[in-house]
C-alpha cells in the first residue's frame, strides 16, 4: 500500500535570520523575532491571558510523544480569543534550543519558551522541575502582566495555583485528563498527582469541562461545586474539517477500493489501538484495512508498539494494518474523508477531539462508551458507542456499519451537521465571558 508520509518534525529557517523571519516546525508556520519585546497591555476588559502549557507546546506536531488534542485545543482556542481582541501568551517548557524564546504563532498569540531542566525530560520527570518553570514564568509576568491564567493539564495547574496567589489574578483550569478517571480506566496514576489535582480544584476560580459527563465526574470524584464548573466544548475548524469525496481523498493518500478503518492518535495503551487491531481480526470483512495515523508516546511507546506488532503477526494482519507517522493538522481531513469508519476505542477521554474531527468530515464513528465520548458521539445518530472495550463487540459494530452503507452515510451526514455547532469561535466567546466574570469578583481562597 502506497501511503504518503509527511509531518516529521523539522526546523526550517528563512535566510534572513538576523532580523527575524518565518519558521515551520512540524508543518506549523509561525514568525519569530530575535529580540524579545515587552508590549503594553492592549485595551479591553480581558486584555491578555496567560496560558500555561508546561508539558507540551502548540508548536509541536500532534500525534506523537506528549502532543495530541491538547496541543490543538491550546492553539485553536488561543487563536480564536486573539481574533476577538484578547491576547494569549502561551507559556511552555523549552525542549528545543533552536526555537526562539518568543514565537508569534499568529497575531496576538505568543509562545514563550521557559528554560526548566534538560531538554529531553519525559513527562513523568517534569514534577521535579516545576519550581524552576514557575520561577521562569513569574519573571516574564513581572514584565508582561496578564488578566488571568488558563492552565492546561495538572502540571500546569500546579504552577497556575502558585502564580494565582503571587500575582493576585484568577485561575481557570482545563485538566484534559484526570488522575482518578485514568485509575478507574486501569492506568496507574501516582497519588501525588491526585493530591495535586485536589489542591488545585479547591482553589481554582473556574474549572473548564468539555461537557456534562466531565462536569459530573469533577463533581462526583473531586467534590468541586457546580457553580465553579464552566462548560467549554472544544471546537473544530469547519473551513478545514468538512465532508469531501471519498475516492479523491483515497487517491490523494494512496488508498485503494476496500473498506478503510481509521485510527488517529498516539500509540499508547490509553488510546486502545489493541482493541482496534483485535476488532479488525474479528470482523467478518476479510479485505478491510486499518490505517493508523500516529506516533509513539512516552517511555512505554516502544514496548506498546512491539506488543501491537506481535498482535498483528499472530492474527495474520501484516498486509491489513498500515502505520503512518503523525500528520500536520492540515493533512488530517484527507484521512478522515478517505475512511469508511473512524475508530476511537479509548479507555478514557475527557472529550475525544478525533471523534469530532471525523464527524466534521462526514465519517461515522465507532467509539468506546466512556467519558466525553458520550457527549461527543450521539449513539445511533452520528456513530455507535460500544459499551465494552471488547474486540468482538467492536467488530460487531464495525460490521453493522460496513453492511449498511446507507446507515453509515446518514450517520456521516448527521455528524457533519452536528459538528458545525462546535466552533472554536464560540468557545473563545464563552471563555472570554468566563474570564470577564472571574476578574470582576473575589478570588476563591484555598480550601
Amino acid at each position: 500500500m502506497d501511503c504518503c508520509r509527511s509531518g516529521t518534525k523539522s526546523l526550517e529557517t528563512s535566510p534572513n535570520s538576523e532580523s527575524g523571519g518565518v519558521v515551520a516546525v512540524s508543518g506549523i508556520p509561525w514568525s519569530f523575532v530575535t529580540e524579545v519585546e515587552f508590549t503594553p497591555m492592549p485595551d479591553g476588559p480581558i486584555r491578555r491571558i496567560g496560558v500555561l502549557s508546561m508539558h507540551t507546546s502548540p508548536l509541536d506536531q500532534p500525534g506523537a510523544g506528549d502532543s495530541g488534542g491538547l496541543n490543538v485545543y491550546v492553539r485553536e482556542l488561543a487563536a480564536s480569543m486573539a481574533s476577538k481582541g484578547t491576547e494569549c501568551d502561551v507559556y511552555v517548557r523549552r525542549t528545543n534550543p533552536d526555537v526562539p524564546e518568543l514565537v508569534e504563532l499568529e497575531t496576538g498569540v505568543n509562545v514563550i519558551q521557559i528554560e526548566a531542566g534538560p531538554y529531553g525530560l519525559e513527562k513523568g520527570d517534569l514534577p521535579a522541575v516545576l519550581d524552576l518553570w514557575t520561577q521562569g514564568v513569574a519573571a516574564y509576568l513581572d514584565r508582561r502582566p496578564v488578566d488571568a491564567f488558563h492552565a492546561h493539564y495538572w502540571l500546569s495547574a500546579v504552577v497556575g495555583h502558585h502564580l494565582k496567589h503571587q500575582f493576585d489574578v484568577p485561575l481557570a483550569v482545563t485538566f484534559h485528563t484526570l488522575g482518578r478517571i485514568k485509575s478507574i480506566a486501569g492506568d496507574s496514576e501516582p497519588e501525588d498527582r491526585i493530591r495535586a489535582e485536589e489542591a488545585v480544584i479547591g482553589c481554582a476560580d473556574a474549572v473548564f469541562a468539555s461537557g456534562s459527563v466531565e462536569a459530573d465526574q469533577l463533581t462526583s470524584l473531586y467534590g468541586i461545586p457546580r457553580d465553579r464548573i464552566e462548560i467549554l466544548t472544544p471546537g473544530v475548524d469547519s473551513n478545514l474539517f468538512s465532508p469531501g469525496p471519498l475516492r479523491s481523498a483515497r487517491a490523494a493518500i494512496g488508498l485503494g477500493d476496500y473498506p478503510v478503518l481509521l485510527f488517529v492518535g498516539r500509540i499508547q495503551a490509553l488510546k486502545g489501538l489493541d482493541v482496534a487491531i483485535g476488532a479488525l481480526a474479528s470482523s467478518k470483512s476479510q479485505d478491510a484495512q486499518l490505517v493508523v495515523v500516529g506516533g509513539l508516546s512516552g517511555d512505554e511507546g516502544p514496548e506498546t508498539l512491539k506488543a501491537l506488532q506481535q498482535q498483528i503477526e499472530i492474527n495474520g494482519l501484516e498486509d491489513r494494518v498500515v502505520f503512518i507517522e503523525p500528520q500536520p493538522h492540515q493533512a488530517l481531513p484527507a484521512y478522515y474523508r478517505a475512511a469508511d469508519i473512524c475508530l476511537v476505542p479509548s479507555r478514557s477521554e475527557s472529550f475525544g477531539l478525533v471523534a469530532l474531527e471525523a464527524a466534521a468530515c462526514g465519517t461515522a464513528v465507532v467509539a468506546s462508551n466512556v467519558g466525553g465520548l458520550r457527549d461527543n458521539v450521539v449513539n445511533g445518530v452520528t456513530g455507535l458507542l460500544v459499551a465494552e472495550r471488547d474486540q468482538k463487540i467492536f467488530a460487531a459494530a464495525i460490521d453493522e456499519l460496513l453492511d449498511k452503507p446507507e446507515m453509515r452515510d446518514e450517520m456521516g451526514r448527521r455528524g457533519a451537521q452536528r459538528a458545525t455547532l462546535n466552533s472554536w469561535d464560540l468557545g473563545a466567546t464563552n471563555a472570554i465571558e468566563v474570564f470577564g466574570r472571574l476578574t470582576s469578583k473575589e478570588l476563591v481562597s484555598c480550601a
